[in-house]
């Protein structure tokens, strides 16, 4: 076919004057015969090559060809910068043997402009068919306001929102903290039962003295014999009742050092005291020395009575003993409270204490499996980890489409286009923050034309290099440039340009040192780029990168 084409074009330029209409009626007979020989025609229409905001034409493809070949139509946002609404169902119509194909799409614009629907490519059987590019102008829309009723915003509508699993992780806060707070309140600070010693001890004690006598009833060391622990159990009851009351070194004292001590008191009148009383006192002690020290073994009967004696002087020394005087009793207030205060304050010390090791041992275990520095910028807080750990979002963004995964949805940004190529370039751009803000997203798409029907060979390090002069024109500054060879999970195959800059900040001019990589994948006049930026030396930004990279795919456009 290339060989009959370039005949008639020499035929042509050899008698170009006089053979005009001989020449156009040889080239209509070409297409005739090409179309004869590929048996299928190929057409597209509009119905209006000027619409209003957001009107909708009709794109209608029709396609004539025999019954065995195989029709593959456009589908998806190729009509760009035109976006498609609506793909109609395929009609069909049969001839003989042939069939008459026609689909229709329904395509609209929400920007006034002149706009160009790039050709459109159809697959017969196993040949590629192109249309014909069209222009469509698209106008505002003008609102007489003395005749339009206008109305009130609509209101905002919620929207719910997906949750997450944070009440899982407050919630097992919340039972670790309750299991720590009733360990504490069990150990510590809970009124515990008092045992029979306590019970005991917190008795006065007069009160004491009488019962422990009578449990001194209750055992069997005169039944089998043992005067010595008898005795001991005897003088230690009256000893120290003696030191609690009287003479606060009794029980440490020597039986003749108490004795004198008793009548030293008797003599000053601080214990009215009887010395019969002392003499039955110092007979028992001496009595016991000799069972404990000389090995002296009194009769029980003796034993007994001696023990009633003990009895009798407990009584007798508490009547000589003087009623304690209000300051005295307030001397004992104070000393309960000041005992009960010391026993809190041990009690917060142990709470204290306790909780800050937990703390401390929760901490180091975390750091241990995590790292410090994460366990430090999780309780401080960081930007970054909100980030990344933050819930991802993954989504398709222009055409051809570019799925990737981001921290953050991207939203669609409008980037300003030139007037002379206004209607032929077209962009699509999608982004999270900007360049000033250290950490941001862009993914953009950009469709340039044919060159006299011929697809355009993009040059990605030209690209590159333009794509940094942007970032100079923004305020970028010490940029350093590296380059290398990038392919996608699923194949596509690109330029990564990367490294290092200084950046302004929003509201200073102060410079702050960032990262930045841009990915450049080009095909059949489209550009992609996905440009990232994010702070440097900052180990989670890394990671988010990382896993934005990671995630980056390219969906061919179809054959």
């Amino acid at each position: 076919m290339e060989k009959f084409y370039s005949n008639i074009s020499e035929s042509r330029n050899e008698n170009q004057e006089s053979k005009y209409f001989g020449s156009k009626l040889v080239l209509t007979f070409f297409f005739v015969l090409v179309s004869w020989i590929l048996n299928a025609q190929v057409s597209s229409t509009i119905d209006s090559t000027s619409i209003k905001i957001g009107e909708q034409i009709t794109y209608t493809i029709q396609v004539e060809t025999d019954t065995t070949s195989l029709v593959v139509f456009p589908e998806g946002q190729a009509f760009s910068p035109l976006e498609m609404i609506e793909s109609y169902k395929t009609d069909t119509l049969k001839d003989k043997d042939r069939y008459n194909l026609i689909k229709k799409y329904g395509l609209t614009q929400f920007d006034s402009g002149a706009y160009t629907i790039p050709r459109q490519k159809i697959i017969v059987g196993d040949k590629t068919f192109f249309t014909d590019s069209l222009q469509v102008e698209v106008n505002n829309v003008l609102i007489d306001t003395t005749k339009q009723g206008l109305y009130d915003i609509k209101p905002i509508i919620e929207v719910k929102k997906k949750g997450s699993d944070w009440w899982k992780y407050l919630l097992i806060v919340v039972l670790i903290l309750g299991v720590i707070s009733f360990l504490l309140y069990w150990f510590i600070w809970r009124q515990k039962p008092l045992t029979e010693e306590e019970q005991i001890a917190m008795l006065p004690p007069y009160d004491r003295a009488k019962l422990a006598l009578k449990k001194l009833d209750e055992s069997h060391y005169l039944e089998h014999q043992e005067i010595k622990e008898y005795y001991s159990e005897l003088t230690f009851i009256i000893r120290k009742y003696l030191d609690e009351k009287v003479y606060d070194r009794a029980l440490e004292s020597t039986t003749d050092e108490l004795i004198s001590r008793l009548r030293l008191l008797k003599d000053g009148n601080q214990v009215d005291i009887s010395k019969e009383d002392i003499k039955n006192l110092e007979s028992i002690l001496k009595r016991a020395d000799l069972v404990k020290f000389a090995k002296s073994s009194p009769d029980i009967e003796l034993a007994k009575l001696d023990r009633n004696t003990i009895d009798v002087e407990i009584d007798h020394v508490k009547e000589a003993l003087p009623e304690p005087t209000e300051e005295e009793k307030l001397l004992d207030e104070k000393y309960r409270e000041d005992l009960e205060r010391k026993k809190k304050r041990k009690k917060i010390i142990i709470t204290v204490v306790i909780s800050v090791l937990l703390l401390i041992i929760t901490i180091a275990g975390f750091s241990i499996k995590y790292g410090f520095n994460y366990v430090k910028d999780t309780i401080i807080g960081h930007d970054s980890i909100e980030l990344l750990e933050g819930e991802w979002v993954t989504s398709e963004y222009g055409f051809p489409p570019i799925t990737i995964s981001t921290p953050k949805v991207l939203k669609r940004t409008k980037i300003p286009v030139p007037d002379e190529v206004k209607g032929q370039v077209n962009t699509m751009a999608f982004s999270y923050g900007t360049l000033l803000d250290v950490f941001s997203v862009m993914v953009n798409t950009t469709t340039f034309p044919s060159s006299n029907g011929k697809e355009n060979t993009l040059n990605l390090e030209a690209s590159s290099e333009g794509a940094i002069k942007n970032m100079e024109a923004v305020g970028a500054k010490d940029i350093v440039v590296l380059r290398d060879k990038f392919s996608t999970p699923n194949g596509a195959e690109g330029l990564k340009t990367s490294g290092t800059m200084k950046i302004p900040g929003i509201t200073s001019e102060e410079l702050r040192e960032a990262d930045y990589v841009l990915l450049q994948f080009a095909s059949e006049n489209v550009l992609q780029q996905i440009i990232i930026t994010s702070p440097e030396d900052d180990v989670y930004a890394d990671r988010i990168v990382e896993q934005i990279l990671n995630s980056v795919e390219l969906k061919p456009a179809e054959e």
